[in-house]
């Protein structure tokens, strides 16, 4: 038998309920995908979700991924022959809040990006190498996380890749101590006496620099004592941009860049490749972006070391902005 007390409690604890499930009806939906909660583990994705737009290898050959240094030990092999990669959230990019009631596009780009070191006594003399001509030595790209701080004098090079069709486009500003950055400089593509191709599709690598400029690197080098950086404003869109592309850098102003960064920069995330730091080159990665593009990544090749996952309002471009520390 229930007290009038009893009965007073109980009517309390179903007004909370109904107003705990009302209040779950009225939230409002931004209608992007939710991401599952992270129960304090560190989110992850796999390398399938970047390389299935590429195409299925059919040739079966069993160097086509192997190390430009060389002779892989049978560790090494194992992970080349690997064909899911394993990503880390390395961090997450906040930006301004999309606008109430618009539905969200989420695309991907992939960079590597490329630090150049000796090769080793102890590495194997045959296989392809970069070589730097005016220092008559040939030079090994590994890859490097994106928040790696380089010194001064490091040769650093850059791999993209974008698992949908676009235009590839790089502008380059200097980052000082106090957050301000420099001039906008557009530093791809470049024009030469064959034109420009900037056309992206899955499985094609763009390297910046070119594997046949001289030098086909950039050298980490402040232009005054408080640059601490490079920011890379990377944007691969649906159709060209109306741009005047040369033989040299072209300055964009700032009015533009922000357009683009209102338009397409919405929040990003980034995530690194577990365990592939300090992988070196492969053939197949040389051969995927050497000039005239003899071949393209398959599914089974090397995926990109690092993924962005940007979240926008506008499905005609992507923007990720990469910052290169000093």
């Amino acid at each position: 038998m229930l007290t009038k007390g009893g009965v007073h409690s109980i009517r309390i604890l179903t007004a909370m309920v109904f107003l705990a499930v009302l209040c779950s009806l009225l939230q409002p939906s931004t209608g992007a995908q939710q991401l599952p909660k992270d129960q304090g583990a560190p989110r992850k994705i796999v390398s399938d979700d970047f390389t299935k737009n590429r195409q299925q290898s059919d040739s079966g050959s069993p160097n086509s991924s192997m190390p430009l240094g060389g002779r892989i030990s049978s560790g090494d092999r194992s992970q080349q022959n690997q064909k899911k990669r394993t990503y880390r959230l390395a961090s997450q990019t906040k930006a301004d809040p999309l606008p109430p009631k618009q539905s969200t596009t989420q695309t991907q780009l992939g960079i590597t990006i490329w630090r150049l070191r000796p090769l080793r006594s102890n590495e194997s003399p045959g296989g392809a190498r970069m070589l730097v001509r005016e220092k008559s030595t040939e030079l090994i790209p590994e890859r490097v996380e994106a928040d790696t701080t380089f010194r001064e004098g490091d040769l650093i090079r850059l791999t993209i890749e974008s698992p949908q069709a676009g235009y590839l486009y790089v502008v380059d500003r200097d980052l000082f101590a106090d957050g301000s950055v420099g001039p906008a400089m557009l530093i791809y593509p470049w024009a030469d006496k064959d034109g420009y191709d900037n056309h992206m599709r899955p499985g094609r690598l763009v390297d910046i620099p070119a594997q046949e400029d001289q030098p086909a690197y950039f050298t980490a080098r402040r232009s005054t004592p408080n640059q601490v950086g490079e920011v890379l404003t990377i944007i691969v869109s649906a159709v060209p941009l109306n741009l005047p592309i040369a033989d040299k850098p072209i300055r964009i102003s700032e009015a533009e860049l922000s357009g683009w960064q209102k338009m397409w920069g919405g929040a990003s995330e980034r995530f690194e490749m577990e365990g592939g730091a300090g992988e070196t080159w492969t053939h197949a990665e040389q051969q995927a972006s050497a000039h005239g593009r003899g071949r393209q990544l398959t599914r089974e090749d090397p995926p990109p070391q690092t993924i962005y996952r940007v979240a926008g309002v506008d499905d005609k471009a992507c923007l990720v902005n990469v910052r290169l520390n000093y």
